[in-house]
């Protein structure tokens, strides 16, 4: 095992693509990436489940060793990252440092848009956490956020429907619905690390004016400048460019299915949580 990886996490496949980013630009750190494909998907669950099982998984990359944990997901940084920066990890270890994709997105999001009119794409938990309007607020109060939740667009995904009559409806019916709210809108963000595999579909049913802005890089960009900042986290990390990956579900379905969110193929080991 890698003495003291960067932690990834994610209810299932989808931070892959944001884990994809990150080894790009930080080539030399070493990274363990886990999905909690047995409990997922989380995007429907109660806040209270969605921190218990969140937690369970951060407290298991401690174990591991790491230093730092990303939580590539959405609804578990909606969800779950607050409570655990500021109840749990005083109680578990002061060092120890975790991460979510809302903020480094939120910080900016101004900067894509012309109209200031945005809107935010994601899961049922992500949306009803209203995570992204208070975060965006605070770096761009003057910008008007309008939201969406595409709970079908997940599943489609990972059964890899993404060219079928099925994905097509359901673009088509929430680009619909949140371009129809706010006819003002020239940003759209995908806030759920699976829909970037829908950017070819959405593309379908938006005017040629409007950008589409995943996270991935948003996320592997910010992660590198939070190690620039701050040097004794970095230098903790280690650096032999390996990667691990585990998930609590079947480890040959994930590996199956990896691939399409990481760009090449992956193999995992199986994790079973207390």
């Amino acid at each position: 095992m890698i003495s003291k990886p960067i932690g990834v996490f994610d209810s299932g496949y989808g931070g892959l693509t944001i884990l994809k980013e990150m080894v790009s630009v930080l080539p030399q750190f070493d990274f363990v990436y886990m999905g909690d494909n047995a409990r997922a998907p989380y995007g429907t669950k109660s806040f209270e489940t969605i921190y218990e099982y969140t937690l369970q998984c951060v407290q298991w990359f401690f174990d591991q060793g790491c230093p730092l944990v990303i939580l590539a997901c959405n609804t578990a940084s909606a969800k779950a990252l607050r409570t655990i920066q500021q109840k749990d990890l005083p109680l578990i270890d002061t060092n120890k440092r975790v991460l979510g994709v809302i903020r480094p997105t939120s910080e900016v999001i101004g900067n894509f848009t012309q109209t200031g009119h945005v809107a935010v794409l994601g899961t049922t938990g992500t949306v009803e956490s209203g995570s992204y309007l208070i975060e965006i607020s605070k770096f761009f109060p003057e910008i008007n956020v309008s939201q969406e939740a595409c709970p079908e667009w997940v599943s489609i995904v990972e059964n890899n429907q993404i060219e079928s009559p099925e994905a097509d409806y359901y673009v088509k019916k929430h680009i619909d619905n949140i371009l129809t709210s706010d006819k003002k809108i020239d940003t759209l963000l995908l806030a759920c690390t699976h829909y970037p595999l829908l950017q070819e579909v959405i593309k379908k049913h938006i005017p040629e004016n409007i950008s589409i802005i995943s996270q991935g890089n948003i996320v592997a960009q910010s992660l590198k400048n939070y190690l620039e900042k701050h040097r004794n986290i970095a230098e903790i990390c280690s650096k032999q460019g390996k990667r691990h990956y585990f998930t609590t579900g079947n480890a040959t379905d994930f590996n199956n299915h990896a691939s399409l969110f990481f760009g090449s193929e992956i193999k995992a080991n199986q994790l079973f949580l207390g």
